[in-house]
């Protein structure tokens, strides 16, 4: 990698899909995974979006979302049900027919015979990929995401989610990766609150964040610091040690 595509910022975003999220009946648990695993590819997750099973929402989001980032991740709607409507809406948004991939129909085919299991024209249904769209393995059960443009269209059910993430990764290009390193204190967020927000303007290469804590009896904080210059977040996390060792004196 040469030195200017070690410092090329490769930005993400996710639309997760399902009445299901919005109802509270499903709590997500792809978004943190999805955050952590492109977080060491050095992509950063810059935005995530909820949306209902709706077409019309679907549609206006992904194409919204694929305009403003470089590579955007859906989870939800692509199974064997009548609500599952991912699939139709990608290709709408992106104006390109759908019909039963060959190779995935085969994939699935070779997959239920295997169990002795009828291959309904239910579980056809997730074979419907957009033209023009390649597939993404899923080593789980099989049914293929998809990618379209810079849209991958993966499974809500997690452990599908990150076995398609999984095979997805490495063919990812990253970006300059994002570096942190975290102060303790044993100062509540009130204390420490202004002088931070000091270093923070005199860093602003940096993104400078604190999360309280409370053990029962008394308030503590920890100060993450994140920026994509060692030398730069070095000298914020000095200052900020000075600024804890000044309020301690």
């Amino acid at each position: 990698m040469n030195d200017s595509e070690s410092k090329k910022i490769v930005t993400a975003a996710m639309l997760a899909i399902g009445d299901e999220l919005l109802s509270g009946r499903t709590r997500d648990k792809n978004i943190g995974h999805l955050a952590s695993a492109l977080t060491l590819q050095g992509i950063d997750l810059k935005e995530v979006r909820i949306v209902s099973d709706e077409q019309e929402d679907i549609i206006a989001a992904v194409n919204s979302l694929r305009k403003r980032y470089d590579y955007i991740f859906t989870s939800g709607g692509i199974g064997p049900t009548h609500d599952d409507i991912t699939a139709d809406a990608i290709a709408a948004a992106f104006d390109v027919s759908i019909d039963h991939n060959p190779d995935a129909m085969k994939l699935l085919g070779d997959h239920y015979v295997s169990r002795d299991i009828e291959f309904t024209s239910a579980r056809q249904r997730m074979a419907r990929i957009p033209d023009t769209a390649d597939l993404i393995p899923n080593s789980v059960s099989i049914a293929p995401g998809f990618i379209i443009g810079n849209v991958h269209v993966m499974a809500g059910v997690p452990s599908v989610f990150q076995a398609m993430l999984a095979a997805l990764l490495p063919t990812l290009e990253g970006g300059q990766r994002v570096l942190s390193s975290a102060v303790e204190c044993n100062h509540g967020e009130g204390t420490i609150g202004e002088r931070l927000g000091e270093i923070q303007k005199t860093y602003p290469e940096t993104s400078i964040g604190s999360y309280p804590k409370f053990d029962g009896q008394s308030y503590s904080t920890q100060i993450v610091v994140r920026s994509r210059s060692q030398s730069i977040l070095d000298n914020a996390i000095q200052e900020i040690k000075v600024m804890l060792s000044d309020l301690s004196a």
